[in-house]
């Protein structure tokens, strides 16, 4: 069904507001993929917080102009599906790279990060990525590695300074 001119606007509109709050853009090639499989990845592309749409090159081109993805304008080539992660990074990497493993025609072709294009095979780096949860159990784990080797050098230390003195002491409650 052709799009008449208001329409258009409204999907550029659209897709400019997503990609001008996304943190990443990948472009992959679906064709070959069955409806089942659309539907099952634009579920999952809900709950984990990535917009998923298939529109025109074009019009894709005009949206993500003025925004970090206006590099990938001259790879938009062919059928593609537009996967901006909205809520983390790695989020449109980790969808395409899970539904690519079931269907071999679903296939990334532009990864792009910050303004910086990258080729498809970033698809993989991008996925590694972590959650923001991760990140953050990440972050608190290196904060606290500093204050628990402290406690254990002082308990070391005590350790070796009054150990004879405890042994009675304890010796003493068990009996």
């Amino acid at each position: 069904m052709a799009l008449n001119l208001s329409q258009k606007q409204e999907v550029v509109a659209e897709l400019a507001e997503v990609a001008a709050k996304a943190h990443s853009l990948v472009a992959a090639e679906y064709a070959g993929t069955t409806v089942s499989q659309m539907t099952a990845m634009r579920k999952k592309a809900r709950e984990s917080g990535v917009f998923l749409k298939v529109v025109k090159n074009t019009l894709a081109a005009r949206a993500v102009a003025g925004t970090e993805f206006e590099v990938v304008q001259d790879k938009l080539v062919g059928p593609l599906l537009y996967a901006f992660s909205t809520e983390e990074p790695g989020a449109a990497g980790r969808l395409i790279k899970e539904f690519a493993k079931g269907n071999d025609k679903l296939q990334a072709k532009v990864v792009a990060v910050g303004g910086q294009v990258y080729p498809a095979s970033h698809v993989e780096v991008l996925a590694s990525l972590p959650t923001r949860e991760q990140a953050l159990a990440m972050l608190a784990r290196v904060l606290a590695e500093p204050a628990s080797m402290f406690a254990r050098a002082v308990k070391a230390v005590a350790d070796k300074q009054g150990g004879g003195e405890t042994a009675p002491a304890e010796a003493a409650a068990e009996a």
